[in-house]
């Protein structure tokens, strides 16, 4: 095997140009697909990991509509106070919490912008947990119970959302009263949260003259309790309530598991097809490394002749080209993961720069790395199949001959 070895790389450094040319094809796809795999297995733990935080025994209640929570203004879709007290009589649930989010013009230093306002209560905060709170936080601290002209501001109303970014101490107005800054979040990476000001639930009911209203509603389920039995029991308890029969719920309700799933499914869906069409391009280097091997069968004719005429065998010649087809390929496919993790690197390092997200991070395991290789220099050897066929068929006389 290792003369064959030897024999291969020395044909392919004669043909330096050619050789190179050929491998174009390979590392190009390899170098994609590595890349994209990498990039879409960092996003899905990096949100795998947030919703870890959030907690697996989490259960979401929405209006069921496609509209900006807070948005609903017909009243049979909007979630009431009697929703939050029907759920927290269902057994295995251990917390509820509803929150308000509305759209409002911002005010800051004479400069109006729009934005979110969300309204939060202790129940939030216990729900979440105020460590997991805090861990959002850029600069500053929650607002504590009380603190009813106290504010924490997201992440673009620190950065760009006006001309001078908001900061702690700062003043923020809205609906002509003023609140005080005690908090940022860091980037989130949605315009809900990085365009928001948190205040007390209560201070925002009565600034909008909202009484009975929750944009959305989070339940913990407590410790023993199946998150998917407690949604349906809650699911059924809520139709009860609301009067509406089975199929036609005005609300909708998902376990941080079902909404972990949908996202899989969604994303696997773009995954592959994004491999798919970086996977052409693999194609299109295999169907060179068989132009190329062809050509070096036709090149090579008077050599097999001689090869065939001291005693090598049908085998060994096929071998022999099989290893080489094998070595563009394989050459290709390193230099390819090369190119990938340098890509994927830069797109994470770039993504953190300009967006502030640390969404996009390349996850580079030793399955990705070893399984582009293996494919590379299967997609070589495969494409060389028939041109190795064709020169261990020829007879040795004919090759002899050939001019």
């Amino acid at each position: 095997m290792l003369d064959f070895l030897r024999l291969s790389l020395n044909n392919l450094r004669r043909r330096k140009l050619r050789a190179w040319l050929t491998m174009l094809g390979i590392f190009i796809g390899v170098a994609a697909v590595v890349a994209l795999i990498s990039l879409g297995q960092g996003m899905q733990d990096y949100i795998e990991k947030q919703f870890e935080d959030l907690g697996g025994n989490t259960i979401s209640i929405g209006s069921k509509t496609f509209a900006v929570p807070g948005s609903v203004t017909n009243p049979d879709l909007i979630l009431t106070e009697k929703d939050v007290k029907v759920i927290e009589q269902v057994r295995g649930v251990k917390i509820v919490a509803g929150f308000l989010m509305k759209t409002a013009p911002i005010t800051f230093r004479d400069e109006t912008q729009i934005g979110y306002i969300i309204g939060f209560d202790d129940n939030y905060v216990e729900a979440f947990g105020t460590e997991s709170l805090e861990k959002r936080l850029l600069d500053g601290r929650i607002v504590k119970q009380g603190e009813e002209s106290k504010v924490i501001v997201g992440y673009k109303l620190y950065d760009d959302l006006f001309d001078k970014g908001v900061r702690l101490k700062n003043k923020v107005e809205f609906e002509g009263r003023e609140f005080k800054v005690v908090g940022i979040l860091e980037k989130i990476g949605n315009p809900y949260d990085d365009n928001a000001v948190l205040m007390r639930k209560e201070v925002m009911r009565e600034l909008l003259n909202i009484p009975d209203e929750e944009s959305s509603i989070i339940v913990k389920v407590a410790d023993g309790f199946d998150p998917e039995d407690v949604a349906e029991t809650i699911k059924r308890k809520l139709r009860q309530s609301r009067g509406e029969r089975e199929g036609e719920e005005t609300f909708s309700i998902q376990t941080s598991e079902q909404l972990l799933d949908s996202f899989k499914n969604i994303f696997s869906i773009v995954q592959t097809v994004l491999i798919g069409i970086a996977s052409i391009s693999l194609i299109v280097g295999g169907i060179g490394i068989m132009n190329t091997m062809y050509t070096s069968v036709l090149e090579r004719t008077k050599e097999i002749g001689t090869m065939k005429a001291i005693g090598a065998r049908n085998s060994q010649i096929l071998l022999l080209f099989l290893v080489e087809s094998g070595l563009l390929g394989l050459v290709g496919g390193l230099i390819g993961v090369g190119i990938g993790i340098g890509l994927a690197k830069g797109v994470e390092v770039g993504a953190e720069m300009a967006l502030g997200t640390k969404l996009l991070q390349a996850s580079l395991s030793p399955v990705i790395i070893f399984g582009a290789l293996a494919f590379s220099f299967i997609v070589g050897s495969l494409s060389g199949i028939l041109p190795a066929m064709q020169a261990a068929n020829m007879r040795p006389v004919d090759a002899l001959r050939y001019e």
